[in-house]
């Protein structure tokens, strides 16, 4: 006992080194022992009672090509690739990534955890009927004590024994097929059942699909062997070859079993008589010592699979104390997880009594079965290179799989059904929340960007131009990163909460590799905001050559830039920079934007925006007006900074006329309700020049202001002095609309 603690709890100090299984071993005999279990020997019977010999091979070979399409898709997948540990874990998380992988492999352990508990309670009520006075409770903990023994020395040493198993199941059904009753030809069959019967008061005038829903649980264990991924000799080999070949045999044993209870007894004897193979068999004992070693052998290959799965996620770091229950011992058994799944099967022990939760158990066996399909509808589809499996499917394959398996999940129970997603997706949301380190590559940023060519074909058929479409896409140049900081907040505002910023490194000098990596760390923040960020750097003889070109070779991208954001430079001498590119920006229909910020007040309290709209008096459409005072750009980019801000909004125009004040009062209030600007924006109109005007307005902690055709370095000096706060100085592309 001191040693088994000590071994259990305490790190192994040599390197693992895990006993190798082959294809028989490790994937055929477990998974063919897990099929073949109690609802062979105590349920068959009752679904050709009910459904007939027709209808209960009908039923069979329905649930059967569920399972035959998940076991390809299996097979497809360990083609593809040497799988590591974790099984169908492993299958779903290198593909899907590990928040997915870990939302299915979590509840799949815990599943095949108190999957145990369920075959050791079917494992009792045989025992029980050979010595009905025997506690049950005693019973139940030997069975637990031994299958945990087993396991906890060796899955080979489980393995071994249940070469015996097999023997056992096969002398049960030698006993069953030469019974001198049971191929009585005088007994007349029932091709088509009337399904009248019923199960444990659960099932009363049940249906086809009530009949498939008991049944279906029976093939549910093709995941026994593909548990052993890590440690069997060739995966790639080993699971196709044992799987596939597991469930033909068992296929073929189901079939002819069916043939074989049509004749054995009449519908209301094989609905009413579960035990109907032992009465019927030649050598009743067989039979009923067959069914205590299936449900011993698939309780001793659930507790062999769910330790390795929850090694596997404690591995990727995906479920708390992670790196203690990533250890294994010194011959490679993973006996901490060991632990933490004997634990789950002794609690569900003493409970006494799971049928409440049963079927959720096969719920999440039906959702990984579920994922696996689609991984390899989604990796056959894409046309991804890195995906070659030796075993090619048809689409169809997995499709019918993975609806199949939804369909078999509403069937059995779809409250239940509905249960077991949620549980799934909170798992999942939770995952998606946590610290993200470096993980390993997975196959969802093909499936993005297949998405994203799919949409980018769509929209390119479509106007680009859209007005109602249009959101900021901001391209920055930066030649010091420096630059941006003091930037960075107002550029986080305007782009929130779905636009985007491009970052353009610009240098005239050697240095792209440290530009390249501070530009990085800047989209990282920007990310972190949840901003699409992307970065280039170019080497420049001049920053506006580098802007004019960058601006040319991005018209025809997809995320083209439609907005050019500038520092307005603190030294007359590098405006005309500024002025050389503003001509090309303009022809080629990009919105400006030049940022003064004002050395003191930055940006204030965040509290106040005023914007300066250019009275517009002329008898004309709004529209027309908007598009000639070239504001449209500056209303759109105001409003979603008095969103971010919930800052106070002023809407201020000047006129040097006094009967001029009202019109343009009036227009003001036109655009206020056309443009849907909130109605708590006041509306101000001053008279007398726009410099002294300014004076005169309340103060703003931002001010946006309409760029001049021909920008002026003196005018944009004198608005930051005058306003005390930073200025937006703005200029159309038009392509944007504050009416749409």
């Amino acid at each position: 006992m001191i040693n088994f603690l000590k071994s259990l709890w305490l790190s192994p100090t040599n390197k693992p080194s895990p006993q190798r299984y082959g294809t028989f071993e490790g994937v055929f005999k477990p998974t063919l022992l897990t099929i073949l279990g109690a609802i062979m020997y105590l349920r068959l019977g009752w679904v050709v009672g009910n459904a007939g010999l027709l209808g209960g091979l009908l039923v069979v070979l329905s649930a059967v090509s569920i399972t035959l399409a998940t076991g390809l898709s299996i097979s497809s997948i360990a083609t593809n690739n040497r799988l590591g540990d974790g099984g169908p874990y492993a299958m779903i998380s290198k593909s899907l990534g590990l928040e997915i992988g870990g939302s299915v492999g979590v509840p799949l352990f815990v599943s095949q955890a108190l999957a145990v508990a369920m075959y050791i309670f079917g494992f009792r009520e045989g025992w029980l009927h050979l010595f009905p006075e025997h506690s049950p409770l005693i019973v139940d903990l030997t069975v637990f004590v031994l299958v945990f023994a087993i396991t906890y020395i060796s899955a080979g040493l489980a393995f071994r024994v249940q070469y015996l198993v097999l023997a056992l199941i096969i002398l049960s059904l030698v006993s069953i097929f030469s019974s001198s009753i049971s191929w009585n030809i005088s007994q007349p069959v029932t091709l088509w059942g009337s399904f009248s019967g019923s199960i444990d008061n659960n099932f009363t005038g049940i249906t086809f699909w009530g009949v498939f829903a008991v049944f279906f649980p029976a093939t549910t264990g093709i995941m026994s062997g593909v548990n052993m991924s890590g440690e069997l000799k060739n995966s790639r080999q080993n699971i196709p070859l044992g799987t596939l070949s597991a469930i033909f045999v068992s296929s073929i044993i189901y079939l002819i079993l069916c043939y074989w209870l049509s004749h054995a007894a009449s519908p209301e004897e094989l609905v009413n008589n579960y035990t109907i193979m032992v009465d019927k068999a030649r050598w009743s004992s067989v039979v009923l010592v067959g069914l205590l070693a299936a449900t011993f052998s698939a309780a001793l290959s659930s507790l062999v699979g769910s330790p390795r799965i929850l090694t596997a996620l404690a591995k990727d770091g995906v479920i708390p104390c992670s790196n203690w229950l990533a250890k294994v011992a010194r011959n490679g058994e993973p006996r901490r997880a060991l632990g933490i799944s004997g634990v789950i099967v002794l609690v569900a022990l003493l409970l006494r009594n799971l049928n409440a939760i049963a079927p959720l158990i096969t719920l999440f066996f039906l959702l990984t079965y579920a994922t696996i399909n689609l991984v390899v509808l989604i990796e056959s589809s894409l046309g991804l290179m890195n995906f070659r499996p030796t075993l090619k499917l048809n689409w169809i394959i997995p499709f019918y799989g993975l609806v199949g398996c939804i369909v078999a999940m509403l069937v059995i129970k779809p409250i239940l059904s509905l249960l077991a997603i949620g549980i799934v997706l909170a798992i999942y949301l939770r995952l998606v929340n946590l610290p993200k380190e470096r993980r390993p590559a997975d196959v969802r940023s093909g499936i993005f960007a297949a998405i994203a060519q799919w949409a980018a074909t769509q929209v390119m058929q479509l106007d680009l131009t859209n007005a109602r479409a249009w959101k900021p896409t901001l391209l920055v140049p930066v030649e010091d990163s420096s630059e941006l900081l003091g930037e960075f907040r107002i550029l986080l505002d305007l782009a929130q909460p779905e636009g985007s910023v491009q970052l353009l490194g610009l240098t005239c000098k050697n240095g792209l590799e440290i530009l390249d990596q501070q530009l990085r760390e800047l989209s990282n923040s920007f990310r972190y905001h949840k901003i699409f960020t992307t970065i280039s750097v170019m080497k420049v003889s001049s920053k506006s050559e580098g802007i004019i070109a960058a601006v040319q070779a991005l018209q025809n991208a997809f995320f083209r830039p439609n907005i050019l954001f500038f520092q307005f430079p603190q030294k007359s001498d590098d405006w005309q920079e500024i002025i050389n590119v503003f001509e090309e920006i303009r022809r080629l229909r990009v919105g400006v934007i030049l940022l003064g910020l004002h050395p003191s007040a930055g940006l204030g309290r965040m509290e106040v925006i005023n914007l300066w709209i250019r009275p517009q008096l002329e008898n004309i459409p709004i529209f027309e007006r908007l598009k000639k005072s070239s504001m449209d750009l500056a209303i759109l980019l105001s409003l979603r900074l008095v969103r971010v801000w919930k800052a106070q909004f002023n809407l201020i125009s000047t006129v040097t006329r006094e009967e001029d004040k009202i019109a343009a009062d009036n227009y003001l209030q036109s655009l206020k309700d056309l443009c849907r600007i909130p109605p708590s924006a006041k509306t101000l109109v001053i008279i007398g020049d726009f410099a002294d005007c300014v004076t005169q307005a309340p103060q703003g902690d931002i001010n946006f202001i309409g760029l001049q055709t021909n920008p002026n370095f003196e005018f944009v000096q004198q608005m930051i002095d005058i306003t005390g706060s930073s200025c937006l100085f703005i200029s159309d592309s038009g392509n944007e609309s504050a009416l749409a």
